[in-house]
């Protein structure tokens, strides 16, 4: 199973949009109206909270980067395999 780590970056929506949003995170008084670390199991998570997200904000003023991405062991022919990726690509708004 991959295990993906998150950043999700918001700007320029009303209050009542932020308390919609459905993670933990900071509210932020600049540049950004929201920062937060999320994980996810799976890619598909990972795309239908996106989804999600186009549906609660309006707009494209949000950004989901990818920070790191994680496989967990398992094992093949008898030996045990850990796979790491790391994605580390911060593109601006």
């Amino acid at each position: 199973m991959i295990e993906i780590e998150a950043i999700l970056l918001v700007w320029g929506v009303r209050d009542e949009v932020l308390e919609s949003i459905p993670v933990e995170g900071q509210w932020l008084y600049g540049e950004y109206d929201f920062i937060a670390k999320v994980d996810f199991a799976s890619e598909e998570e990972l795309e239908e909270f996106e989804k999600l997200l186009r549906k609660l904000i309006n707009g494209n003023t949000f950004k989901l980067m990818p920070v790191k991405l994680s496989a967990s062991k398992t094992e093949v022919d008898g030996e045990e395999r850990v796979a790491v990726l790391e994605n580390i690509k911060v593109s601006a708004p």
